[in-house]
This record gives structure tokens, sequence and C-alpha cells, in this order.
């Protein structure tokens, strides 16, 4: 299935993962010019690619990038009991194993390999990053679930009866939580489309999807200096799920040498899809004059492999 918008093309396909399920994978590629660069997004917990991601696609295609998104397993068009994450470990697989075939054909070989993810997304390019250390050219985070706030982590006794319960009834949506529809999302229009998308899961987070996300976020808390790839954070400071100061640690342990971090007054938790129009384009003017830096710095990748073989061409001198 293909559509046009303007110079975009977008395109739907369905593919097997290892397990044997059928995933949604979608893309927007620009008709008009060679893509600069191939982006791979992440989408967040409960949420999908084709319609929440729309947006953000046809941003980027239109300045030149080759987008890619996949719905995970229990997400959107993706098959799996709706809003049910029995493995972190396993989204993070089938988005490597997705992208990664992606990234290595022929005509991709030579493009930058961006990641790009949001909310819970942000916690996949992170581990997908930690996968393959050596395999993407950077990422783009927006409010990254990196770590549980303080006054939100649950005590030890706490985390010890949900891990035995989740041996029992993983699948019941009992863990209870505030509307994120409310808390996460600005324009008014876009929690109705929320709303009224089927797509969507909003029903209480299922207990063993609430532990998997808790561990995730606490073990990525302890190794935040592993991440050593370029990132750029973009964060609403007014954000009440996903908490700004952990963006902020996220930037400060990393070992990057190339990280940036931005915070956005009054701007909320969904940068990407949840605020005004005119929120979104200083967003995405700002991660758009990122990825284009990226492009002009040069392929690093690139130049390490092309290094590594010209070292290994050098015929050897006999002493």
């Amino acid at each position: 299935m293909a559509t046009e918008y303007g110079d975009v093309r977008y395109e739907e396909e369905y593919i097997l993962n290892s397990r044997g399920m059928k995933l949604f994978t979608c893309s927007w590629v620009p008709t008009d010019c060679e893509p600069k660069a191939l982006i791979f997004l992440c989408h967040g917990y409960a949420m999908e690619c084709s319609i929440s991601m729309k947006d953000a696609g046809i941003r980027l295609a239109k300045s030149g990038f080759a987008v890619y998104g996949m719905d995970y397993e229990g997400h959107g068009k993706s098959e799996g009991l709706q809003g049910y994450v029995p493995s972190f470990d396993a989204v993070v697989d089938d988005c490597s194993d997705h992208y990664s075939k992606i990234s290595e054909r022929k005509e991709n070989k030579k493009k930058m390999r961006i990641l790009m993810g949001e909310s819970m997304g942000g916690a996949v390019v992170l581990l997908l990053h930690r996968k393959k250390s050596e395999f993407w050219d950077g990422a783009v985070l927006i409010a990254p679930m990196c770590k549980i706030a303080d006054d939100m982590r649950p005590h030890p006794m706490v985390i010890s009866v949900l891990t035995k319960l989740c041996n029992f009834i993983p699948t019941w949506k009992i863990i209870p939580t505030q509307d994120v529809v409310d808390l996460a999302f600005r324009d008014p229009e876009v929690r109705k489309e929320i709303r009224n998308n089927p797509l969507c899961y909003k029903g209480k987070p299922r207990l063993q999807t609430g532990y998997q996300l808790m561990t995730v976020s606490m073990e990525l808390e302890q190794r935040l200096e592993e991440v050593t790839l370029p990132f750029f954070i973009v964060h609403g400071e007014a954000d009440t799920v996903t908490d700004p100061s952990v963006s902020k640690l996220l930037y400060e342990k990393a070992s990057s040498i190339d990280k940036s971090f931005k915070l956005y007054p009054g701007m909320w938790h969904s940068l990407s899809y949840g605020e005004f129009p005119e929120n979104r384009d200083i967003v995405f003017t700002d991660i758009v004059a990122w990825l284009k830096e990226k492009i002009n710095m040069g392929n690093s990748r690139l130049e390490r492999q092309q290094k590594q073989a010209n070292e290994q061409n050098i015929p050897k001198i006999n002493s």
C-alpha cells in the first residue's frame, strides 16, 4: 500500500518477527531527492506509528530523510494482546532485526542511521544502542524514559510482590494510574484523536507491562554512563510524565562526546505529536538542524570501517 503526501511516499508492510508474530511496519520517503540519512522511529507505550507518528514522519521526510517505523508487539496494528509487553528485550530485538535489515540494504549502506524515540521509545533507543554500540550513528531522544523519578520509585516490598504476581496474572489490568492522555498531550484536538484511535491502548497498564517498564527504567538508570553515541535530547519543561531532570541526568552522565540537551519552557510530554502545531514547528526545526549538522560532520562509522579495511589490505613486510 502506497500513499503520496506531496513529495513524500508513505508505504505499509507486515513482517514476521523471530517469534512468528505479524508486525506492522511503515515508511515515509522523499520522492524529490535521494534521502540524506535513515531515521528509525521508536514510539511510546500504548501508541503506534501510522497515525500518531504520521506528522513526524512527513515532517522529516519533507526535510530529506527516509523515515521508518514499526508497531511493537501488542501495539497498533501488530499482533499480540493490546497494551501487553511480555518482554522488553523482545521489543528491542524486533526493532533491531527490522531496522538493521533496512540499514544493510545495498542502497542504504552508506547512509547515516539515526534512531528517534519518544518516552518509552527513548528506552528502546538506548537499548538498541547498547545491543549494537557501533552500528547506529546518532539518536534523537524525546522525553526519554530512562529513570524512575525518586517520588515515583516503588518500595522494595512492592517490587517483590509485583514480581511474584506477574507469574500468575501477567495480563491483568490492575496497576492504578492517572489518565496519561490528559497528562501527556497538551493539544485538546490531539487528545480527542487519541481517544478515538482504536490503535492506541487506553486501559490501565497490564501487570507484566508495568513490571517490564519499571525494571527497564531502573536498569537504565544504573548504566547511563554506557551511552556513547551522539544524541540530542528534547524535553518539555512542564512534562509530568517523564521528569525533565532525568533527561538532564542522562545528558550529564552519558559518556558521549557529542551530546546536546534542550528544554522547552511550558511544553508538555509529547513534543512530536501532543503539542500545539506552532510548538511542534519549533521542536522539529531544532531536530532537523541537529540532524543536518551530524550529516555535515561526516559519517564517522564509515570512516572507521574504511580505515580498518585499508589497514587490513596493507601488505606485511617480513623482517
